[in-house]
């Protein structure tokens, strides 16, 4: 794309890094956004997004890592989102914050005066919200300030956004000065996610075991945080010993995924496929993942949920809205 040339039918832009498999991205699409170009450098990653999305821009080479991709083709976008890496803040983690070599902050604030968006959004984990990394937020107040923005953040439930699980996700939203103060925060909505058993009774049945039903019932919570491990370290399986005996608690066996739903004669403890975990991330039945059993799970473990996104992307979509009516 050359310099400036943001197509004229696209009503919403955007321009998002750390892509992923595309929960954010899926969500914005829904929520009336146009993806320009989605950055992402794990390859197995960016096969997701061609295999769902054969018609998005997921670039390749240098532009496919954020910290050689530029953002100056794109000045003026309406949305640079980013899904920036969770272990400098996670408390799986050693929580190096800024010390972190994963601490993609700075790269993302470069994209940002290089694209001078219309609004930004980045998704991170809850230890971003703790104490030890207050001087780190004051920084990033202080550095999207002199880029002209202001910039706000929140912890959001995906459960209030009706996917079935306790995932805590913090929003950084940041708008220009004149703007921001329009932006609100989305709404929970009325209706409370379906449980564990409601969401897949009908996958775990797939294979023909007749005691779907009855799990189904058994499982009568939405999910515990689902973790997708990084990319040194996690296989698949649902976590460490505390999750899984809250998996325990839903009649799931969470030491290991399992490669196709419980077969007729079936009679233990189910295991969750991947396609399972997708659908509790919120992705639709649809949705494929690239590559074998652990790549795949780890995708779909560190992905933004899509209805939070979409939430998200309503929010600033009606700020927008707002701004380039008053421009016309």
């Amino acid at each position: 794309m050359k310099e400036g040339s943001i197509p004229d039918h696209v009503a919403l832009s955007s321009v998002e890094v750390c892509a992923g498999a595309g929960g954010q991205a899926l969500g914005l699409e829904r929520a009336g956004f146009h993806h320009l170009a989605l950055c992402e450098i794990d390859a197995r990653a960016r096969e997701t997004l061609r295999l769902n999305r054969p018609g998005w821009n997921v670039l390749e080479g240098e532009a496919a890592d954020i910290k050689t991709f530029s953002a100056k083709p794109y000045r003026g976008v309406d949305l640079l989102a980013g899904g920036l890496p969770c272990p400098p803040f996670s408390v799986a983690g050693k929580q190096l914050g800024a010390n972190d070599e994963r601490n993609l902050f700075p790269d993302f604030l470069r994209l940002v005066d290089e694209a001078q968006p219309k609004a930004v959004l980045i998704e991170n984990v809850r230890g971003f919200l703790d104490s030890a990394f207050a001087e780190f937020r004051d920084k990033l107040v202080q550095d999207f300030d002199a880029l002209g923005y202001a910039v706000q953040w929140r912890l959001l439930q995906a459960s209030d956004h009706g996917v079935s699980q306790l995932r805590p996700r913090v929003a950084i939203v940041a708008l220009p000065k004149a703007s921001a103060g329009l932006f609100a925060w989305p709404a929970p909505t009325d209706t409370p996610p379906p449980t564990v058993g409601q969401l897949l009774e009908k996958a775990m049945g797939a294979g023909g075991w007749p005691g779907a039903k009855a799990w189904a019932k058994q499982a009568d919570k939405i999910a515990p945080t689902i973790v997708g491990g990084s990319h040194k370290h996690g296989g698949p399986d649902l976590g460490p010993t505390r999750a899984r005996r809250a998996w325990a608690e839903l009649g799931v066996n969470g030491k290991s995924l399992a490669d196709a739903p419980p077969d007729p004669d079936f009679a233990d403890m189910p295991r969750l496929t991947v396609p399972m975990v997708a659908r509790l991330q919120g992705f639709p039945p649809d949705w494929r993942f690239a590559g074998r059993k652990t790549p795949a799970y780890r995708q779909v473990g560190n992905a933004f949920p899509p209805p939070v996104a979409e939430a998200l992307g309503r929010a600033i979509a009606k700020v927008l809205t707002a701004t380039h009516a008053a421009a016309e």
